[in-house]
C-alpha cells in the first residue's frame, strides 16, 4: 500500500486530508488597511476595551449633551443638555464630578404651541441648549430652542457654580438660537458682543448672521438681497483682530449644473461695522463671502464643510484654520472626508481681491474689477461708508477667487463631523500638529501631521456601542484630555494611552508625540515637562533600531532577531496546532519563520495571521511571527514546539532568553491574538465530513431524479390539457414550462 510508504497510518492520512479540507471551508483572511483609501489607524480600540481606559459621566433623566464650554481656568466644564445646564468639576482624575445643575425647561404654554404646530412632543418640543458662551468672569450667556420659540438668558456664576435662572431674565432668542434642534448653528463672543449664525424663522428657510449684546448696534444680513441661500448651514465662527469669520455651506448660485451643487463658504463681517445711515440700515455693510476649496488634484472636491477651528498658537505669524469636509458625491458607494488647512493671510487676501457681479440679463456671474471707490467697499474703515459704496455692496458681496486649502488628511469610508487641534512638542524640539476627529459612527481618530504636511492616524477609539455621531469635542489641555458629547452623556478621553505600548520598539513605532520610552523604568510614558532628553522617541522616522539603541549609533534599519521571551509548546503528535500572532499594529506586515527558513503565507498554513500546523515528524522547533513596519523587522512572538515522543533540545543560540512553558496546544480566539484553553479540532473534522457526505448525497439524488422529472414533464405535455378533479376535489392541471 501507499500509506506505509508515506510513513502515515490510515488515521493520520485521514487527519491530513480533513485538515486540508477544513482550510478550504475557512473564510478568507482579512488584511489590515482594506477598509478604504487613506491612512489606517495603527491601533484600534472597540467600545469597552480595557486597554483604553475612558471615564463616562451621565445624569439620570438627562440626554443630548450637545454644547460644551471650558472655563477660563480649565477646571470646570459647562454642559448644555436638554432642558438643563450642568457644571462639572474636571480637575480630579477619573470621572468628571457634578458641581451643580440648573433646570431650564420650556414652558408648558410653549410646548403646547409647539405641539399645535405639528411638532413632536417626544423629540422636538423641548428646550435644547444651543448657545453657551462666557460673557464675563461672573456670567454665562445661554440660548435654547425653547420648544421652537428660541430664548436666551444670563446665568450668574458663584465659585464656578451655576445660580438658578429667573423667568424675568429670559428674553427672546430669535436669530441667536435655531428653532429646530436639528439645524446647524454657530455663535461666538468677541469683544463683549455675540456673533451668531442660524435660521431666523420657524420653517428654517431664512438664514441670518446676527450681532447682538455689547455697545455696538444690532446688525444682521439682508434677507431680501439674498446674501445667503435659503439652505445655508453654519458650522463655525472664528473671531480675528478686525473681523469675524463665519464658515458655512450652501447651494452654489454662481455655477450652473444639472444637479444642485453644494459649496463651502467663508464670510466676513467687520467688528466696527455700524450699519448704513440711509441704505442698509441695521444691516451689515461689510458682509463678503468667498468659496472655500478643499480638493486634491484630478479629484472631485470636498464641497461640504462640517466643522472648523482656529489653532490658538501665539508663536505662529500666520494662524491656520483647520476644517473637516465631506463630499455630496459618494464615490464607489462610500462617503469620504478630508481635513484641510487654510491660512488667515490667504483668506484676508481673497477678501481684498476682485468681486463677482451678477449679469441680470444673462443671469450669470462674471468677474468685476476693482471699483473706483475709496475707501474700498467691505473694508473695515472707520466711519460710515458712502452711499455709493453701500449701493455697490448690495450686489457685490461674492468674491471672485476661492480660498484654496492644503489637504492634510484624506480618507474614504469615514465621515468626520467634528475636530479639535493642538500642538505637542517632541523630544526633538519640534512642534507637531495633533488632530482629534469625531466621526458619524461614534469613533474618535487621533491624527498627527508629519513634516511633509501629510497626516497619519495613531489610533481609533470606538466610543459608543451603538453607532451615533459625535456631537461635540472640547479639548482640555491642562487636564490632558478630550471631552466628547453625545446623546447619553460625556466621555473623558485621555489624549494619549502610552502604557499600551509594552516595548521600546512599539513605543517608538507608534510615533505619538505625547509618548516616549523611559529607559529607567522600562515603560512607555507620557512625555513630561520639562522634556527629558534621555527618553526615547523618533517622530521623524519611527526607527526603533536607532532610538532604542543602548549606545550611540547611526540610523540603521537592521532587524532584531533575538526574541524577548520564548513560549514552549508541548504538542500531541498528529494533531492540529494553531500558533497565534498578536497583531498590535495595523500598519505592519506579518510573516512566519521556522528556524532560519521563511514560511510562505499561503492559505494552507496561515489563517488570519495564525500559523496552523499538522504536527508530523520534523515539524517541531522554533516558530516566530515577524512584524515589519517602517522597514524595521522584529519578532512579535516566538514558539518552541516539541512533543513528548520527540523532545527537542533548545538551540544554544537562544540560551539566556526567558521561557514560558505552555503544556497544551494553542487555539484561535478572537482573531488569533490571545491564548485559550486546550481545544480539539476533531469535532470540526467530523462536521466537515458529514457536510461533505450530505452535499455528495444531494448531488447524487439530483442527478438521479432529474431524468425522471424530465420524462414525467414530457409525458404531461404530450397528454390531455383538460382539468381533472382528484378524489379530494382538488383542482389539477397540466404543468407549463
Amino acid at each position: 500500500m501507499a500509506l506505509p510508504a508515506l510513513g502515515l497510518d490510515s488515521w493520520s492520512f485521514l487527519g491530513l486530508f480533513l485538515f486540508q479540507l477544513l482550510l478550504l471551508f475557512l473564510p478568507p483572511a482579512t488584511t489590515a488597511g482594506r477598509e478604504g483609501q487613506g491612512p489606517t489607524p495603527r491601533v484600534k480600540y472597540h467600545a469597552g476595551d480595557g486597554r483604553r481606559a475612558l471615564s463616562f459621566f451621565h445624569q439620570k433623566g438627562l440626554q443630548d449633551f450637545d454644547t460644551l464650554l471650558l472655563s477660563d481656568d480649565g477646571g470646570t466644564l459647562y454642559v448644555g443638555a436638554r432642558e438643563a445646564i450642568l457644571a462639572l468639576n474636571i480637575e480630579d482624575p477619573g470621572v468628571p464630578r457634578l458641581k451643580n445643575m440648573i433646570p431650564w425647561p420650556a414652558s408648558d404654554r410653549k410646548k403646547s404651541e409647539c405641539a399645535f404646530k405639528r411638532k413632536s412632543n417626544e423629540t422636538q418640543c423641548f428646550n435644547f441648549i444651543r448657545v453657551l458662551v462666557s460673557f464675563n468672569s461672573t456670567h454665562l450667556y445661554a440660548c435654547g430652542t425653547f420648544a421652537f420659540s428660541p430664548a436666551c438668558t444670563f446665568i450668574e456664576l458663584q465659585d464656578s457654580r451655576l445660580l438658578p435662572i429667573s423667568e424675568d431674565r429670559v428674553v427672546e432668542g430669535k436669530g441667536q438660537s435655531p428653532f429646530d434642534p436639528t439645524h446647524k448653528h454657530t455663535a461666538v463672543m468677541a469683544d463683549g458682543m455675540l456673533y451668531s449664525g442660524t435660521m431666523n424663522n420657524f420653517l428654517g428657510s431664512e438664514p441670518i448672521l446676527l450681532r447682538t449684546l455689547g455697545s455696538q448696534p444690532v446688525l444682521k444680513t439682508d434677507n431680501f438681497l439674498r446674501w445667503l441661500q435659503p439652505d445655508a448651514s453654519f458650522v463655525a465662527a472664528i473671531p480675528s483682530t478686525q473681523v469675524v469669520y463665519f464658515f458655512f455651506e450652501e447651494t452654489a448660485s454662481e455655477f450652473e449644473f444639472f444637479e444642485k451643487l453644494r459649496i463651502s463658504r467663508v464670510a466676513q463681517v467687520c467688528k466696527n461695522d455700524v450699519g448704513g445711515e440711509k441704505l442698509l440700515q441695521k444691516k451689515w455693510t461689510t458682509f463678503l463671502k468667498a468659496q472655500l476649496l478643499c480638493t486634491q488634484p484630478e479629484q472631485l472636491p470636498f464641497n461640504v464643510i462640517r466643522h472648523a477651528v482656529l489653532l490658538a498658537d501665539n508663536s505662529s505669524t500666520d494662524p491656520q484654520v483647520y476644517a473637516v469636509f465631506t463630499s455630496q458625491w459618494h464615490v464607489g458607494g462610500t462617503r469620504s472626508s478630508a481635513v484641510c488647512a487654510f491660512s488667515l493671510k490667504d483668506i484676508k487676501s481673497v477678501f481684498e481681491g476682485k468681486y463677482k457681479e451678477l449679469d441680470k440679463e444673462t443671469s450669470r456671474w462674471t468677474t468685476y474689477e476693482y471699483p473706483d471707490i475709496s475707501p474700498r467697499p467691505g473694508s473695515c474703515s472707520k466711519g460710515p461708508s458712502s452711499d455709493k459704496a453701500l449701493t455697490f455692496m448690495k450686489d457685490h458681496f461674492l468674491m471672485d477667487e476661492p480660498v484654496v486649502g492644503t489637504p492634510l488628511l484624506v480618507k474614504s469610508g469615514v465621515e468626520y463631523t467634528w475636530l479639535a487641534v493642538e500642538t505637542a512638542q517632541g523630544i526633538d524640539g519640534q512642534s507637531h500638529l495633533v488632530m482629534y476627529l469625531g466621526t458619524s459612527t461614534g469613533s474618535l481618530h487621533k491624527a498627527v501631521v508629519s513634516g511633509d504636511h501629510s497626516a497619519y492616524l495613531v489610533e481609533e477609539i470606538q466610543l459608543f456601542p451603538d453607532p451615533e455621531p459625535v456631537r461635540n469635542l472640547q479639548l482640555a489641555p491642562t487636564q490632558g484630555a478630550v471631552f466628547v458629547g453625545f446623546s447619553g452623556g460625556i466621555w473623558k478621553v485621555p489624549r494619549a494611552n502610552c502604557s499600551v505600548y509594552e516595548s521600546c520598539m512599539d513605543c517608538v513605532l507608534a510615533r505619538d508625540p505625547h509618548c516616549a520610552w523611559d529607559p529607567e523604568s522600562q515603560t512607555c510614558r507620557l512625555l513630561p515637562t520639562p522634556i527629558l532628553k534621555s527618553w526615547k522617541q523618533d517622530m521623524q522616522q519611527g526607527n526603533p533600531e536607532w532610538a532604542c539603541a543602548s549606545g550611540p549609533m547611526g540610523r540603521s534599519l537592521g532587524p532584531r532577531s533575538r526574541p524577548q521571551i520564548i513560549k514552549e509548546v508541548l504538542a500531541v503528535p498528529n494533531s492540529i496546532l494553531e500558533l497565534p500572532c498578536p497583531q498590535s499594529s495595523a500598519l505592519a506586515s506579518y510573516h512566519w519563520s521556522h528556524g532560519v527558513e521563511a514560511i510562505p503565507e499561503a492559505p494552507t498554513t496561515v489563517y488570519n495571521g495564525s500559523l496552523l500546523l499538522l504536527l508530523r515528524d520534523g515539524a517541531g522547533g522554533l516558530y516566530q511571527c515577524w512584524a515589519t513596519e517602517n522597514d524595521f523587522s522584529y519578532p512579535v512572538v516566538s514558539y518552541w514546539v516539541h512533543s513528548q515522543d520527540q523532545p527537542l533540545a533548545l538551540d544554544p543560540k537562544l540560551a539566556g532568553i526567558p521561557r514560558e512553558r505552555m503544556e497544551a496546544p494553542l487555539t484561535r480566539v478572537g482573531g488569533g491574538a490571545a491564548l485559550a484553553a486546550p481545544k480539539s479540532y476533531w469535532p470540526h473534522f467530523l462536521t466537515v465530513t458529514v457536510l461533505l457526505a450530505l452535499v455528495l448525497s444531494g448531488a447524487l439524488v439530483t442527478f438521479l431524479v432529474s431524468p425522471l422529472g424530465a420524462l414525467r414533464a414530457r409525458g404531461k405535455v404530450q397528454g390531455c390539457g383538460t382539468l381533472d378533479m382528484d378524489a379530494d376535489n382538488n383542482l389539477q392541471g397540466t404543468e407549463v414550462a
